[in-house]
């Protein structure tokens, strides 16, 4: 199966399994490069799960799964640093280290993707700092900082490495409503310059602020139907 030249990621009867128990059946759905999509449903329906098959840290069983440019039903052990190299993750709870400054986070993501040349990471580091508002804020320890501007280093993070698509799993969960409004204008600021967003949450009040393509987990499956809320 052969990706379309503007889709970032493509499934076909995908089914995603959490330890041999069987979460999704006949997922079948694909983004484009650039686009904002939601993917949303209650608490245990299956959203983590997906978003951590697509990142290959669950392997593709049954189906085909192909995330940019990579075959997941046939992928290498060796080749998951490569995967993740072209994904960003942001995560709930943040996942920042915490006896390290923001600039320090920045370059041990870095390091571990394969950069090299200092200089580089730190401009790199900068320049990705601005972008999400925090131009001033790298010297700072994740304690001294707000849940808000901790989810943007979190969100500076997975833009290192120039990612094609960002894979959020509940980026406001842990967010006030103000807080979480700045958040979402940052990721959809972000997917209008190219870069894919696929966002898990089931907090709806959202989608009438920032209305965007949903699907929807349910009984097993996912809807693909375009709900867009106003």
């Amino acid at each position: 199966m052969n990706m379309s030249d503007d889709s970032i990621i493509d499934l076909r009867n995908l089914a995603v399994f959490q330890k041999n128990i069987l979460i999704l059946s006949g997922v079948t759905f694909s983004i484009k490069k650039g686009e904002f999509v939601y993917l949303v449903g209650k608490t245990g329906t299956g959203k983590s799960s997906l978003l951590k098959t697509l990142y290959a840290e669950l392997p593709v069983m049954d189906g085909s799964a192909q995330v940019a440019g990579f075959d997941l039903s046939i992928i290498r052990q060796k080749e998951i640093p490569h995967l993740r190299r072209k994904l960003g993750i942001v995560f709930q709870d943040f996942q920042l280290l915490t006896d390290r400054t923001v600039n320090e986070n920045l370059l041990f993501v870095m390091k571990a993707t394969g950069w090299k040349d200092k200089n580089k990471m730190e401009v790199r580091s900068q320049e990705v700092l601005q972008k999400v508002g925090l131009g001033t804020k790298g010297f700072k320890m994740p304690h001294q900082l707000s849940g808000g501007e901790q989810q943007r280093v979190s969100i500076a993070r997975a833009m290192v490495n120039d990612p094609e698509i960002i894979l959020a799993d509940e980026p406001t969960g842990n967010l006030d409503p103000e807080t979480s409004e700045g958040i979402m204008k940052l990721l959809f600021e972000i997917s209008k310059t190219g870069c894919a967003v696929l966002m898990a949450t089931h907090n709806y009040s959202l989608f009438r602020k920032f209305p965007a393509r949903t699907l929807k987990c349910e009984e097993g499956k996912i809807d693909t139907s375009e709900y867009i809320f106003y």
